[in-house]
């Protein structure tokens, strides 16, 4: 690896573990936001779900203006103002500053993020990229389960705003490497027309439903505010689709769900991320606010979860090269809601060490399981020239899904944080998981011996087994 592509590594692995810690580190510290700020559940879901609503409806937006005006170019500005948005969101001085902020900050974190894949595509190929995309794949999968530890730790050792007011130390260390590959990138001319009507559309869809799911927590599904927001949600949605068909460069180029592991691979995506954003919302909760658990003892709870996929992830990966993904992507998210299922069905009051870390092991182990092979599923079935759009849309897919089902998290609890609700909230992440696991299992497709899918950076055969080395 030359000096150059572990610059691009630093960079991506970096931009893309900042997004997703700061998307969910917080969890664990709702809480202690709420006694400080006020608000309510339908405040601390907005915490999230004002983040997670800018990150999904214009990441693929990002991910087009990257493409025509230069990815570090864009990635720099990007980080630039993710350290920014930190800053206000640790100086907010009320509930509904800090979720302003918090929006703003999506904003940036949809730059970013499809920017950083596509760096790797962009230096490297063959073998190179293989391992390349590997430790970004181990490390942004890390993080995903280390943001609550995360969390709990800053809370309790110093104060929530520390979440946020942190981010400017990586981001000050990036500034450097980014300046060089901004200096050393070629100079591109814009191709094409930004699609602002469908980047406009995808926030209205999204918008109305998650502010419907939220507020008939409150108000129930009869208020006509709440049917109001789920009916333009759904209008905008649709009019997103149709403008996809007709727009000269559209956001979404739908003719890559042709190929069948990417629609396959994204379906499989939206359930379990979904089920993974609304696991770690409720329970995370639950350690705290029912169970009484400080928020860095919450945060080390969790820890065994991450330290599964860190240390089995190479070996999901190195065993999804050689067998194919679809047994990993339908055992492990089937082994995950059976975790899901055995937390909700504890009779309370609950113990940690007797009713909670068994189940966080088994989560964490289909996690580990699932992560790797499913990445490669989806890079694997579009062509090398297309894998940064490819990418931006699996990223999307996968905020999406966490944004909607924590916006429903409400509503499925019962407006508050009793035995009850944690049941019937961790019943839903189980039902979320097994959806992954029946469709992988159903519609997954293992390549032939010899296919590769990605071209020359392809992530099959012998480049694949080196994922996450």
């Amino acid at each position: 690896m030359t000096q150059n592509q572990r610059r691009v590594l630093f960079v991506a692995v970096c931009s893309s573990c900042l997004v997703i810690l700061d998307g969910s580190a917080v969890n664990l510290a709702l809480p202690a936001m709420g006694r400080e700020l006020g608000g309510g559940l339908a405040f601390q879901q907005w915490v999230v779900d004002g983040y997670l609503l800018t990150l999904g409806a214009l990441i693929l937006a990002a991910g087009t203006v990257a493409d025509r005006y230069g990815r570090a170019r864009l990635l720099e500005i990007g980080i630039v103002a993710f350290a920014v948005t930190s800053l206000i969101c640790g100086l907010s001085w009320n509930a509904w500053m800090l979720v302003g902020a918090r929006v703003l900050q999506g904003t940036a974190a949809a730059v970013v993020t499809p920017s950083a894949l596509a760096l790797i595509m962009a230096s490297a190929a063959g073998g190179v990229r293989a391992r390349m995309i590997g430790q970004w794949t181990a490390w942004t999968a890390a993080a995903s389960v280390a943001a609550p530890f995360v969390g709990g730790a800053a809370v309790d050792l110093a104060t929530w705003r520390l979440v946020f007011l942190v981010n400017i130390v990586p981001s000050a260390l990036m500034w450097r490497p980014l300046t060089i590959l901004r200096r050393e990138a070629p100079r591109q001319e814009p191709a094409g027309r930004l699609d602002a009507l469908g980047a406009a559309l995808a926030v209205v869809g999204l918008g109305g439903l998650v502010l419907g799911l939220i507020e008939q927590g409150a108000s129930g599904w009869g208020s006509p505010w709440v049917i109001g927001c789920l009916l333009v949600g759904v209008a905008g949605c649709v009019a997103f689709v149709a403008r996809q068909h007709t727009a000269a460069s559209p956001m979404l180029p739908l003719g890559l769900f042709r190929e069948r592991n990417f629609a396959a691979g994204n379906l499989a995506t939206l359930w379990a991320y979904g089920g993974l954003g609304m696991s770690f919302f409720v329970l995370g909760l639950y350690l705290q606010q029912r169970m009484g658990l400080r928020a860095f003892e919450a945060g080390l709870g969790l820890l065994p979860a991450t330290l599964c996929l860190l240390f089995l992830s190479p070996t999901a990966a190195r065993l999804g090269a050689r067998i194919g993904p679809r047994l990993p992507m339908a055992l492990g998210p089937a082994l995950a809601a059976c975790s899901s299922a055995w937390m909700a069905f504890e009779v309370p009051p609950l113990n940690y060490w007797r009713d909670i870390l068994a189940p966080v092991v088994l989560f964490g182990l289909g996690l580990a399981l699932m992560v790797a092979p499913l990445t490669s599923a989806v890079l694997g079935a579009v062509p090398a020239e297309d894998s940064g759009i490819g990418s931006a849309v699996n990223n999307a897919v996968a905020r999406i899904a966490s944004l909607v089902c924590i916006a429903a998290a409400g509503g499925i609890m019962g407006g508050k944080v009793d035995d009850a609700g944690f049941r019937r909230g961790l019943l839903a992440t189980g039902l979320l998981l097994a959806a992954s696991a029946v469709s992988s299992a159903i519609w997954i497709r293992n390549p032939a011996r010899g296919e590769t899918g990605l071209g020359d950076g392809g992530l099959s055969g012998e480049a694949a087994s080196q994922t996450g080395d």
